[in-house]
């Protein structure tokens, strides 16, 4: 009998060891597979109506309408009122505030003569920001308008003033005067915004009234101008029509998150890619036109390139990402604080600069006279410099040096091993011939072999060479070692400081066989 209690107690001990293993097995199992199989973010369902959440928007959103000088058409002849134009998307997209055409014949008025007359266009929308009447638009709503008038969501219709304007962002501040406090919107974080969230657009399409359409966030970041350094719209299918520029786009808390700026479209009417101006952007622009009536931007001082694969691999830089200073302002805060042409910014104030085009964007809303860190890319290595940003003028031009090209004669010619180019040292009758200033330093390029993949990348005669690889060079021979230094540590492109003419350029060029 005591044996067999002792067998009864042995079999429990072992069951309740093997329970306690099984369980902490389980325990085991479930940690692993939560390590390797993370929680799926729950999607957010689609809300069953918007009307809450544009309830207490609708009101603040306004109609702008403009008064402004027009021709006498000729007797008998419908007139269509001249719109304003020139804003920065003319050249892309179809200016989708302009009416149809006013089918109201002109009518002869006494004592008026020939002269021209005032017809008001209804335009576009806007919003309010601030109850004592400060309204928010575009700038090509409202450019060039002799009078300007704010109708709200009751039909008042109130003058308003221009307190400051910004054609870069195709923002405007008008300010109108009430006798009550007026309805307002509020601003929301633009960069929290992702692709795929809701988006609602309030405005005044077509000039039928206030409307409300939805959709989702389609892309961040669009960049739709040649040449505008602060393009970065956030792209919606959220239906958006001729009228609705200048209103607000909103997220699911009724904030806003963007100023409706522009569509894409082959026929004016929306095919479901709308163009929104961010809210952060357009929060520091609105800000500086309340306070000073135009935008105080940070200025570097410095002529930037496209960072390639062929240029990070002349540099030795991992990949292609940062901004290349291919020239830089005399006298500005990067020639200041020890940039150098050919120096690849990679970080600004904490932030990646990760495309070229991120770089304008971060020092334009950098504080000025604020002293940042910037980290650059220099000679294979990185290397922090601290900048004191100034302010960025709009005249301000990039000093530039006269090289005419001129071939008056034949120069000591002397082909750079591996480039395809022949160049000539600049001497002193060099310097006459090409009509050079002193201060000029490099090689000047008489003849391009037309098979090199330097004449692919456009040199040409009559271009000065002043750097090879980050090394100012003024000797054939000078070139040719760099190039040599290059090989040896199994690069195949070199990256040339090239002037011509007036500009300077960053050019990265393979290097043939010896």
């Amino acid at each position: 009998m005591a044996r067999k209690n002792y067998l009864s107690t042995l079999s429990v001990g072992i069951d309740q060891k093997a329970d306690v293993i099984k369980t902490a097995f389980m325990g085991l199992l479930i940690a692993l597979a939560l390590i390797a199989f993370p929680a799926i973010p729950k999607a957010q369902p689609i809300p069953q109506s918007f009307a809450d959440i544009v309830e207490d928007v609708i009101p603040a959103v306004v109609n702008i309408s403009t008064t402004q000088l027009v021709e006498k058409p000729s007797r008998g002849k419908r007139g269509i009122p001249q719109l304003p134009r020139g804003g920065p998307l003319d050249d892309m997209f179809k200016d989708f505030l302009e009416q149809f055409g006013d089918q109201i014949p002109q009518k002869k008025e006494e004592g008026n003569g020939d002269k021209p007359r005032r017809r008001p266009s209804s335009l576009g929308s806007g919003f309010i920001i601030k109850a004592d009447g400060l309204v928010v638009t575009n700038n090509h709503v409202i450019e060039n308008a002799d009078e300007i008038s704010v109708i709200l969501a009751d039909d008042t219709i109130l003058k308003a003033t221009v307190v400051g304007r910004d054609p870069k962002v195709d923002l405007a501040l008008l300010k109108v005067e009430a006798d009550r406090p007026l309805p307002t919107v509020k601003w929301g974080n633009s960069d929290d915004m992702r692709v795929g969230d809701w988006s609602v657009a309030i405005g005044n399409p077509f000039g039928i009234g206030v409307t409300v359409t939805a959709g989702i966030v389609s892309a961040r970041s669009r960049q739709l101008s040649n040449g505008n350094a602060y393009d970065d719209y956030i792209q919606t299918d959220a239906a958006i029509n001729r009228g609705n520029s200048g209103g607000p786009l909103i997220n699911m808390k009724g904030e806003v998150i963007g100023i409706n700026t522009a569509i894409f479209s082959p026929t004016g009417a929306s095919v479901g890619i709308g163009f929104a101006s961010p809210s952060n952007l357009a929060q520091s622009v609105i800000g500086d036109l309340n306070e000073f009536g135009r935008t105080r931007r940070g200025w570097l001082g410095v002529k930037i390139q496209t960072v390639t694969t062929e240029i990070a691999e002349s540099l030795g830089l991992d990949k292609a990402r940062g901004a290349l200073v291919a020239e830089l302002v005399e006298g500005s805060p990067a020639e200041k604080a020890g940039v150098e042409p050919s120096d690849v910014i990679l970080d600004f104030d904490g932030k990646p600069v990760d495309e070229m085009r991120l770089l304008p964007l971060i020092v334009a809303e950098t504080d000025i006279d604020k002293r940042v860190k910037m980290t650059v890319w220099r000679g294979g290595k990185e290397k922090t410099l601290r900048v004191l940003i100034g302010e960025l003028e709009e005249e301000l031009q990039v000093s530039a040096r006269v090289n005419s090209g001129a071939d008056d004669g034949e120069p000591d010619r002397k082909t750079i091993d591996g480039l395809g180019v022949t160049v000539a040292e600049l001497t002193s009758s060099i310097r006459d011939q090409y009509e050079l200033p002193d201060e000029i330093t490099g090689l000047v390029i008489v003849d391009v072999d037309s098979d090199s993949d330097a004449a692919e990348k456009g040199l040409r005669r009559g271009d000065i060479i002043a750097e090879v690889q980050q090394i100012p060079v003024e000797t054939a021979k000078d070139a040719e070692e760099v190039i040599a230094e290059a090989r040896s540590k199994g690069r195949s492109v070199v990256l040339l400081r090239i002037q011509s003419g007036q500009d300077f350029r960053l050019v990265p060029v393979r290097i043939t066989e010896n």
